[in-house]
């Protein structure tokens, strides 16, 4: 609410003698009347907290508030004596105030504090609790005494730490947290943590600096109320002897200065786990990580996997395996220590890379299976990243020249002044070879090549060509440009243009299908696949077992469940379509497509979802194919796609 809009409040309440028209309202603010209109609007949602006001707006008669004296009194307040709070914000302030105080604090005290109903508090409360669940807190309502949470003090510390997600829907900074601490607090401890970084050339992310900020502030509140973290002795020592607890006890000497606090050897343990676990750049994390076996082979049995998942050679590039090296060691140490992260980019990777994502999900089954270590989705998204960036840096190595014949019919001589003028002017062709036209079958027999380059027309060729003149003139080279970008183009578009269709069958496109939870679907399909051969038994649990790690909804309404390519006897896609929308992870969701693609169809998986992206940002083709009453009229409509 502005400050016009508190002023019009004001007066409305003020005016007790009855209503005011418009046009003395606009006039008293200094506004026009369609202005006035739209703040009433605004008006009338704030009072929705106070269940005696009403706002009366009556043609002729004006315009008044009806409320009783209580409440007339209490919004008085509210405008006069209390800057007003959103109910983000609020909500925000109450988590922070429960979970630094081990005392109760009753309804009516926060109901007082922020000028709303008890009801109000009470919706706010409800919300709390539920997002605590996350972090295995409990919001705990003790008779005459008030709210309390309760539950391990790491685990309160690490909803300190991500208060901002309890209101994901407003556009609050992720480090919210930071205004519910004196400036001059955040202001030593990012001094002592900059300078800790010069001090031992650390190189920190700028995110990880920032999430040390917010526990080491949250650490030194925690300590001035007595209330530390509890550490086991085994892992006291095992803390000792890390590297970064030197670091830590460092800047443990600066807070101490700064803050006049002493601390705790638990408080020292703790920041040394966040100094393991922040995400690093430069070689110290190379260096420290070239020593931890387990760890790399973690990354080597990653990448392995993926290799042989999605046929891209990730085990030649050096890049992606120290990337992987360095970003694996903070994932595995913020598992170990338990420090959960939150990934603002999951919903945007999941739709835009879902292939490479889904790959990754399938290959951290089998890391969990073989190392005993669960690695949630959000950072399997962050994974999926540097595999995507991977397949891009391979991509562009295949770019780097292509293999071109020339035919010429004038003699070696021009041949070779064709060869000189194309290799001087067109960086990216590598010319293999020069011959008359009588030879090139015999010499595409044993040369593999991309195109020709030719002056004279070729009879019974395959492969790509252009006639250009042998003195390879002007012309010839914007010719030569065209053909180029053409045959760029041609490559860089999929194999087959519609292949998701090749891999339907009648059979297994399902209409009006109606469940009452995703894991049917996804069972109902699989279960389909396997009575028809397609499929081996375990892919049915492997298929819902997936479905169980991550929700498969990658946006526009569509799933794509699936289960893992080896157990896959012949390649097909089982469709479900579904009577209602139906709640999908985070999602509604109202086409499910089962993909069941072997390992041999990998490079026809790349061109699937391809398509089925394109579908999810196509809401009107979906609807038509949701609304198909016969497997002809589906099929048509995604032929009518190519």
């Amino acid at each position: 609410m502005n400050e016009r809009q508190k002023e019009l409040l004001r007066i409305l309440l003020a005016h007790a003698e009855g209503a005011l028209q418009l046009k003395e309202l606009s006039e008293k603010l200094g506004c026009a009347e369609k202005t006035i209109r739209n703040d009433l609007d605004r008006l009338e949602e704030s009072l929705q907290d106070y269940s005696s006001a009403n706002l009366i707006r009556k043609p002729g008669l004006g315009i008044l508030i009806d409320i009783n004296g209580e409440d007339r009194s209490n919004l008085f307040n509210n405008i006069l004596s209390f800057e007003r709070r959103t109910t983000e914000e609020r909500l925000l302030e109450i988590a922070f105030q429960l979970l630094t105080n081990d005392k109760a604090i009753t309804l009516q005290h926060v109901a007082d504090e922020y000028y709303v109903p008890k009801a109000t508090i009470k919706k706010d409360m409800l919300t709390l609790g539920n997002w605590l669940q996350r972090f295995d807190l409990q919001l705990i309502s003790k008779t005459r005494l008030g709210h309390v949470i309760q539950g391990l003090e790491l685990n309160k510390r690490h909803a300190l730490a991500h208060l901002s997600e309890l209101v994901q829907a407003t556009q609050l900074e992720t480090n919210y947290v930071l205004d519910l601490f004196m400036a001059y607090e955040v202001t030593a401890v990012r001094k002592a943590l900059r300078d800790m970084q010069r001090e031992f050339s650390l190189s920190f992310t700028e995110d990880a600096i920032e999430s040390l900020l917010v526990h080491v502030l949250i650490m030194i509140k925690r300590t001035r109320q007595k209330s530390p973290v509890f550490v086991h002795d085994a892992e006291k020592e095992k803390a000792v002897e890390r590297r970064e607890y030197a670091y830590a006890r460092w800047l443990f000497n600066q807070l101490e200065s700064a803050f006049r606090l002493s601390f705790p050897e638990e408080e020292q343990v703790y920041i040394t786990w966040h100094l393991i676990s922040g995400k690093r750049t430069g070689e110290d994390a190379v260096e420290q990580l070239e020593y931890n076996n387990s760890e790399m082979d973690i990354v080597n049995v990653l990448v392995g996997k993926m290799e042989k998942l999605t046929l891209f050679p990730f085990e030649s590039d050096s890049i992606l395996i120290k990337g992987l090296a360095v970003h694996m060691h903070s994932v595995i140490s913020r598992i170990k220590y338990g420090f959960p992260i939150t990934n603002p980019l999951l919903p945007n990777i999941k739709k835009m890379y879902p292939y490479m994502f889904n790959m990754a999900i399938l290959t951290l089954e089998e890391i969990k299976s073989t190392f005993a270590i669960d690695i949630p989705e959000d950072e399997a998204a962050y994974i999926v990243l540097h595999f995507q960036a991977s397949i891009e840096r391979l991509e562009g190595k295949k770019e780097k020249k292509e293999k071109a014949l020339i035919v010429c019919h004038m003699g070696i001589g021009m041949s070779h002044l064709l060869e000189a003028k194309i290799q001087q002017q067109y960086q990216e062709i590598d010319i293999v070879g020069c011959i008359a036209k009588a030879e090139v079958q015999e010499y595409l027999k044993t040369h593999k090549i991309n195109f020709i380059i030719s002056t004279v027309p070729l009879e019974k060729i395959t492969h790509e060509y252009i006639v250009i003149s042998p003195l390879f003139g002007q012309e010839d080279k914007k010719a030569l440009n065209r053909f180029m970008e053409k045959l760029k183009k041609k490559r860089t578009e999929p194999n087959d243009s519609n292949s998701l269709i090749r891999f339907l069958q009648d059979d297994l496109v399902f209409f009006d299908v109606d469940k009452g939870h995703r894991y049917e679907v996804v069972e109902m399909l699989a279960t389909s696949l396997y009575q028809g051969g397609y499929v081996e038994k375990g892919f049915i649990h492997s298929a819902v077992n997936r479905e169980r790690t991550s929700s498969t909804a990658i946006g526009g309404r569509i799933a794509i469940p699936h289960g893992s390519p080896l157990m896959v006897k012949e390649s097909v896609i089982a469709v479900a379509l579904m009577r209602e929308a139906m709640e999908w992870g985070n999602e509604r969701v109202t086409l499910v497509m089962m993909l069941a693609l072997s390992k041999e169809n990998q490079q026809n998986f790349r061109s699937v979802m391809g398509q089925i992206a394109f579908l999810s940002e196509s809401p009107f083709i979906v609807q038509e194919l949701v609304e198909a009453q016969s497997y002809k009229d589906f099929s048509q409509i995604l032929d009518r796609q190519r």
